[in-house]
């Protein structure tokens, strides 16, 4: 039986031995072994999350190198975006019109070499697209986004624009065309959306900026129907 070797080879020179030092310090609690002993995946993914962007017209992130902003705008310019590219694919497969942005990735899957969509062979039922969080205080981006999920088909920006031959000015009006921000179903989104991924705190500072800065019709409605997500953490 081979035996460990010694830490050090000689009085001041230091040998490390790494795996005596791996078994001596290393500790495992009992639910790690209780783990591996029924041999259960250490590591397991059951979807995949493709987040798909929300920028406005030319408006796109854009990353670059101190001293090199003009030639990464230049890159941005002749590369799209999972959304710009949404425009693409709508104008050339009508199999994608009835398509929403969100479900797209199901169908569709993005080249980032290319920056095209292209339709799936397999594997797309374990696909979810999410769509970037939006904060409610950026505004055009914010009804922009609310636009996104539930319009298919669009071309481009201007195609989100129009409603009913209608060209809106601004994303905001052209949800009201829709009736989308008829009574608050708009502040009910914002703050179900929110629940899924930020901490009571935070919901209840996006409570307080919602019956602050926002036109909300029914204070108390919108208080009662998210009350025990904003009181989550205080009892």
């Amino acid at each position: 039986m081979m035996q460990p070797r010694s830490k050090y080879k000689k009085k001041g020179s230091l040998d490390h031995d790494e795996i005596l030092s791996f078994v001596e310090g290393r500790y495992v609690s009992a639910p790690e072994a209780m783990w591996r002993l029924n041999e259960f995946n250490l590591s397991h993914k059951s979807y995949t999350v493709v987040r798909l962007a929300v920028h406005l017209p030319q408006q796109q992130p854009i990353v670059y190198q101190d001293g090199q902003e003009a030639q990464a705008i230049e890159r941005a310019a002749l590369r799209k975006t999972t959304l710009t590219s949404w425009f693409e694919l709508n104008k050339n497969d009508l199999s994608a019109h009835n398509i929403s942005y969100s479900d797209i990735p199901q169908y569709y899957m993005f080249d980032k070499s290319t920056t095209n969509w292209k339709k799936r062979q397999r594997g797309g039922q374990n696909v979810i697209g999410r769509l970037s969080v939006v904060s409610i205080l950026d505004t055009e981006r914010y009804y922009l986004r609310m636009l996104l999920l539930r319009k298919s088909g669009a071309i481009s920006f201007y195609d989100i624009l129009t409603v009913n031959g209608l060209r809106c000015i601004t994303f905001q009006q052209a949800c009201q065309e829709y009736g989308l921000l008829r009574g608050d179903q708009q502040w009910h989104d914002a703050l179900n959306d929110a629940a899924q991924f930020q901490s009571p705190r935070q919901l209840r500072m996006l409570f307080a900026m919602i019956c602050g800065f926002g036109e909300v019709e029914d204070v108390p409605d919108l208080w009662v129907q998210h009350q025990v997500s904003l009181c989550a953490s205080l009892f």
